[in-house]
């Protein structure tokens, strides 16, 4: 058993004898996925499993989990979706955010854009419904195109879509006091030159090859690299990913980038 898995064991050891029945690692500690893929990509090059650090994302479409169970099997982070657009709360926020939290995930929340909405309207029904939580990770903008929206297709140019990330992106950093970071795609970070914006950590979709080869030249800390992962405590497909660097920078990673 390898010391982080045994730590891990040793803290839930620790609260049973204490009578609690909530399974918790302490944020910031490592332990190694556990988990499987549905349909495995055959990766060249570096591949996902050789990164330590590993989280999860989750919405409305992963029914309760068991957070504990997940914690332990190698889910150090998670991304919960909150809000859509100007109007829809994602109905299972509440409680992945509770649920992540008591489990000692480290949890951050992520907003859906709405292209027929504008970027002030929507940063302010996120921070209307996540509230400014101490040691939650920066808030997420997820920015790709929605082909199945039954309400608006519109695709506006390169140029107003960066400007409006950006607009999304000044507001929630001055409520919540750090610069959100932005998830996006292949095709809409290429569309759109999404590698302009400046002073922005991307968490980048790959899902087929190392975002290297994906997004060439852009550097990333998060990388969703299946939605089809299999993980203990949840049911059915659910997407991975992984942290960029090392254990000891991710604890450096979170140590400058909570919300205080």
């Amino acid at each position: 058993m390898s010391p982080l898995r045994l730590l891990a064991l040793l803290c839930v050891l620790t609260l049973g004898a204490c009578g609690s029945s909530q399974v918790s690692v302490p944020i910031g500690t490592v332990t190694a996925a556990d988990f499987g893929d549905r349909k495995p990509h055959a990766w060249t090059g570096r591949t996902p499993q050789s990164y330590p650090v590993h989280g999860i994302d989750v919405a409305r479409f992963q029914n309760a989990l068991n957070w504990g169970d997940a914690r332990l099997a190698g889910v150090n982070f998670a991304f919960i979706k909150a809000t859509e657009g100007g109007d829809l709360l994602d109905p299972m926020f509440s409680d992945h955010w509770r649920g992540a939290g008591s489990a000692g995930v480290a949890r951050g929340a992520y907003h859906f854009y709405y292209f027929c909405t504008t970027p002030q309207v929507q940063a302010r029904w996120f921070i209307e419904n996540v509230p400014k939580t101490p040691g939650m990770l920066p808030p997420v903008l997820d920015m790709e195109w929605n082909p199945f929206s039954p309400t608006c297709t519109l695709r506006p140019p390169a140029g107003t879509v960066r400007r409006n990330t950006e607009i999304f992106l000044r507001i929630l950093k001055a409520h919540y006091g750090q610069q959100p970071i932005v998830y996006t795609t292949p095709e809409f970070y290429k569309t759109n030159q999404m590698g302009r914006l400046r002073g922005t950590e991307f968490w980048l979709r790959s899902t087929a090859a190392h975002p290297a080869e994906r997004y060439p030249d852009e550097r990333w800390t998060f990388w969703q690299y299946t939605s089809t992962g299999r993980v203990p405590g949840a049911s059915g497909d659910i997407d991975i990913n992984v942290y960029a660097g090392s254990a000891a920078s991710w604890d450096n990673w979170l140590a400058r980038r909570q919300i205080r």
